[in-house]
């Protein structure tokens, strides 16, 4: 066994290790051990830095969180506003977080980590998420293509709406009618962001 030592690069094998896990067998099943395992670390390293599996899956969790986010924003491009482009990387975010194999598993089995994010407080993936929302609000106030408000408070809101598609949609689809279809309520968030964003 190796030492870890706190870079990018060692916490990226320890945070892969810990998603394999959670991947084959759920977090409740996942313990420190299977990790170091592995990550091909001692249980003494990651004790060092982690204390519990919960800890790790939260640092797994923004990892992979602010890694689809990321992803999602469009590139600019000049013949496109900034409204267009924040809708745009809002509905393909909503649509990527919905088929991360992470987030399908914990929802499918271990839903009550999500719980403390949508019910007592904001964690570090959704504060990530706020800057580069606010970041895309006040592009588009500069560029007229957003109604001008407090950018933080927009930032909110737009996660409340863009949360609760991602968590809850599920619940209200019906695959086998075109009309409440994932597409159909996709296509919905879009207009919904549309609306509230547009000046």
């Amino acid at each position: 066994m190796t030492p870890i030592r706190h870079n990018s690069s060692d916490s990226d094998a320890v945070l892969d290790a810990v998603r394999d896990c959670v991947l084959a067998v759920g977090v409740r099943r996942t313990t420190l051990t299977d990790v170091a395992r592995r990550a091909g670390v001692s249980r003494m390293t990651l004790y060092r830095r982690w204390p519990d599996v919960r800890t790790l899956v939260g640092d797994l969790m923004t990892r992979e969180w602010v890694d689809v986010a990321t992803r999602a924003i469009p590139e600019r491009r000049p013949d496109v506003d900034a409204r267009s482009l924040l809708v745009e990387g809002l509905v393909a975010g909503v649509e990527s977080f919905r088929s991360h194999p992470l987030f399908r598993k914990i929802v499918d089995v271990d839903p009550e980590l999500l719980l403390p994010y949508v019910l007592d407080r904001r964690g570090a993936s959704q504060i990530a998420l706020l800057e580069l929302l606010a970041d895309g609000l006040k592009e588009g106030h500069a560029d007229g293509s957003v109604r001008v408000g407090h950018p933080e408070r927009q930032a909110r809101s737009l996660l409340l709406i863009v949360q609760s598609f991602t968590l809850s949609l599920r619940t209200m689809t019906d695959e086998d009618d075109a009309e409440l279809s994932s597409a159909a309520f996709l296509a919905e968030l879009r207009s919904i962001l549309e609306r509230t964003l547009m000046p």
